[in-house]
């Protein structure tokens, strides 16, 4: 096996993919990106680099061994003025400056591009932790009913346009109403607002009703920053009155698959995966 590098910000995802590697027995090396290291991968051979290394990046990925790299966790976009270039970083800073002008995605396939040039096969996190990703259907919780699959095609559907645009990944839908569509918030706060609606259009913890749909921007580099779901996302969901949450098949990563299934048994909101191409 090729040895592994995972260029890591915060969060499970980093940590999950460490710990797969590790089972399977792939040399590994974590660059945590200075100002969102992951105090839990210090248990692997690690060291932090700034995000506006890139020459001291690829000098010590060749220098550990490193052949393919994976891209995983939260990352906050930063502020390019301020952050610290070496000669390289410097070089490829109005490259960077123009794509992050049209998204982060065109910004991040400028990054790939670089190490790729560099000879570095770059991988997917599904590739680099393959029990991550789901299939289509139900995968925790009960079927949902035709007007929670209308929901779920309707915010799917919303979720793709507004992924296009660059704007976010998720849209939360009630009996055919948009609550939500997800911007540079997140997830969470996304959800948050929903408990700020009347009781009206949207359901209640007593009386569920609405889904929260998450799938990839069609226009993304599906190897980097894929949707996620974790536990944090079925509570989140559940304390918003949702009845369910839907993923794209194939697009999205579970973190933490068993509490996760034990976050939707007690609450009571499914989990479902609908095909890449439901519209």
């Amino acid at each position: 096996m090729k040895k592994l590098a995972i260029i890591a910000g915060l969060g499970d995802l980093p940590v999950s993919i460490a710990l797969a590697a590790q089972e399977r027995g792939q040399g590994l090396h974590v660059f945590r990106l200075s100002g969102f290291e992951e105090n839990r991968l210090e248990g692997f051979d690690h060291e932090t680099v700034g995000i506006g290394q890139i020459g001291h990046l690829i000098k010590r990925l060749k220098k550990v061994g490193c052949e393919q790299v994976v891209f995983a966790g939260i990352v906050k976009r930063p502020n390019f003025s301020n952050i610290k270039l070496d000669m390289r970083g410097a070089k490829l800073l109005p490259r960077v400056l123009k794509a992050a002008r049209n998204g982060d995605d065109a910004l991040l396939r400028v990054i790939v591009g670089e190490l790729e040039a560099e000879g570095f096969e770059v991988i997917a996190a599904e590739t680099a932790a393959r029990d991550l990703t789901v299939g289509e259907g139900v995968i925790f919780g009960r079927a949902p009913s035709e007007s929670e699959l209308a929901d779920l095609r309707k915010a799917a559907t919303i979720a793709g346009e507004t992924g296009r645009l660059d704007i976010g990944q998720g849209c939360v839908v009630c009996d055919g109403l948009v609550l939500a569509v997800e911007a540079q918030e997140g997830t969470d706060r996304m959800l948050a607002r929903i408990n700020d609606l009347e009781d009206e259009i949207r359901g209640t913890p007593t009386s569920r009703r609405g889904v929260l749909v998450k799938r990839p921007k069609p226009i993304q580099e599906r190897r980097i920053d894929l949707p996620t779901i974790g536990p944090a996302t079925i509570v989140k969901a559940a304390e918003a009155g949702l009845v369910g949450v839907g993923v794209e098949a194939g697009g999205a990563l579970l973190l933490n698959r068993d509490e996760i299934g034990r976050q939707c048994a007690e609450t009571g909101v499914f989990l479902f995966a609908f095909p890449e191409d439901w519209t």
